[in-house]
């Protein structure tokens, strides 16, 4: 239940709804709104849903003053406290309950099916939202079993930073352009020689 100093938070408020004295309920089967005198309602007025924590309040109050006439607390949905009808969906029968407790039975009924529509929508939506919280909080409630990875420097334990000392090009050894080493000189000593031109042939030039 609500517990006092709750924020009150208005999930739908509808002006025109009819209020029915149902009679017992004979067997298992489901309620029918055709047994009930619906075109002599016994109360009519405003509804209006609020809910406070995770309970909604079904709120049904005269158009004029907002007098209190009767209140559902709803804790769950669908749920004893609010089930539909098996022939029609603009009928509902609500346990209605007074600040001592006690509670009764009656049926509830709009003369617009798009009431009836945003009427369920609002309190399946509220029911929605304490789901998704008790999930959250169970999450958070539950251990994280899972191993940490243990990124520490244990005692004693170092690490070395090189930070712009990268490895000196040897310039004294000769790069060709190509990126090719040279080729040594074939064995016999000294290489290939050139026989020098004839005598006879050598051609001086000059004045």
């Amino acid at each position: 239940m609500a517990t006092e100093g709750e924020y009150e938070s208005i999930l739908c408020v509808k002006p025109d709804v009819n209020v029915y004295r149902i009679p017992p309920r004979a067997s298992n089967r489901g309620v029918r709104a055709a047994d009930w005198k619906l075109d002599a309602p016994d109360w009519t007025g405003r509804m209006r849903v609020t809910a406070r924590g995770k309970v909604a309040f079904i709120k049904l109050e005269d158009k004029i003053s907002g007098e209190l006439f009767a209140q559902a607390p709803v804790d769950e949905y669908p749920g004893i406290a609010i089930e539909t009808v098996s022939d029609s969906s603009r009928y509902f029968v609500l346990r209605i309950q007074d600040e001592s407790g006690r509670s009764a039975f009656i049926g509830i009924g709009f003369g617009d099916r798009g009431d009836s529509f945003d009427f369920n929508v609002a309190l399946q939506d509220h029911f929605k939202w304490v789901k998704q919280e008790l999930e959250i909080s169970k999450q958070s409630q539950t251990p994280d079993n899972t191993p940490k990875l243990d990124l520490g420097f244990k005692e004693g334990q170092t690490i070395t930073l090189n930070i712009g000392q990268g490895r000196k090009r040897d310039k004294s050894r000769p790069q060709s352009a190509g990126g090719f080493g040279l080729l040594p000189p074939p064995p016999g000593g000294g290489g290939t020689k050139i026989a020098p031109p004839p005598m006879g042939r050598l051609i001086l030039c000059g004045k």
